[in-house]
């Protein structure tokens, strides 16, 4: 993991082989709302600075209906693609990105995993298709958690506890803490169920709420709920 700034920008950056993994921060303001002129302003740079020959993204809807990219806007929360220098992302502000990167196929997978996604197993069903449509076999497969509200800011009802706990996915995990919910370890029992391993799961660590790290948007903490960050992945035609 390294920081990457270009301007006044900063991105937390993966690299796997010719992959590669960013997540934006709210450094220098950097706005990713598609709903805003700013926002497709700001998915333009990028897809400059990078050299990409399109962006996808989706219509998000707190869902679990998983998309192959082809180009067009769906109401959905995942993208999958195996095509070169095609990113595809998710934007965030406390829910969290999910990266997925088939290194044997070279398949990418971009998540929008919020309690939701998460509750309907939608990293679980990315992982599914992956396997149905391209192949992709599990211990092929690289994770990545980008920035989100963390157990450390996250409370919510005792309902929706209960509605996790009582899955018997995570009946042997610890997920909730007086009532915060940890959605990162709920996600990362469905990539363990999957039979991705530990050691191919890589987390930034980072709380949209409360870091001290990285500057981030935040839609529970902050009053100009309108910030979004871009979670995105491209293959390199190298």
């Amino acid at each position: 993991m390294e920081i990457e700034t270009f301007n006044k920008y900063k991105f937390i950056k993966f690299k796997c082989e010719n992959v590669v993994i960013l997540f934006s921060t709210a450094s220098g303001e950097l706005n990713f709302n598609c709903h805003t002129k700013e926002g497709l302003i700001n998915l333009e740079k990028i897809k400059t600075y990078y050299n990409l020959k399109s962006i996808g993204y989706l219509n998000q809807i707190h869902s679990d209906i998983i998309f192959d990219f082809d180009g067009t806007i769906k109401d959905g929360d995942a993208l999958i693609t195996n095509k070169k220098n095609k990113a595809i992302g998710v934007f965030t502000a406390d829910c969290v990105p999910v990266i997925l990167v088939d290194i044997n196929k070279t398949v990418i997978a971009a998540i929008h995993s919020g309690w939701k996604g998460t509750q309907a197993f939608i990293v679980s069903k990315t992982i599914e298709r992956m396997q149905e449509v391209y192949g992709t076999e599990a211990e092929n497969v690289r994770a990545y958690i980008g920035p989100h509200i963390g157990k450390c800011c996250y409370e919510v009802s005792n309902e929706l506890i209960e509605k996790f706990t009582s899955k018997d996915i995570y009946s042997n995990i610890k997920i909730s803490y007086r009532n915060n919910l940890d959605l990162e370890k709920c996600i990362i029992a469905q990539l363990n169920e999957k039979g991705i391993k530990d050691e191919n799961i890589n987390i930034t660590n980072a709380c949209t709420s409360c870091s001290k790290e990285y500057e981030l948007y935040s839609y529970r903490k902050s009053e100009n709920k309108k910030g979004r960050m871009f979670s995105f992945v491209y293959v390199n035609d190298i």
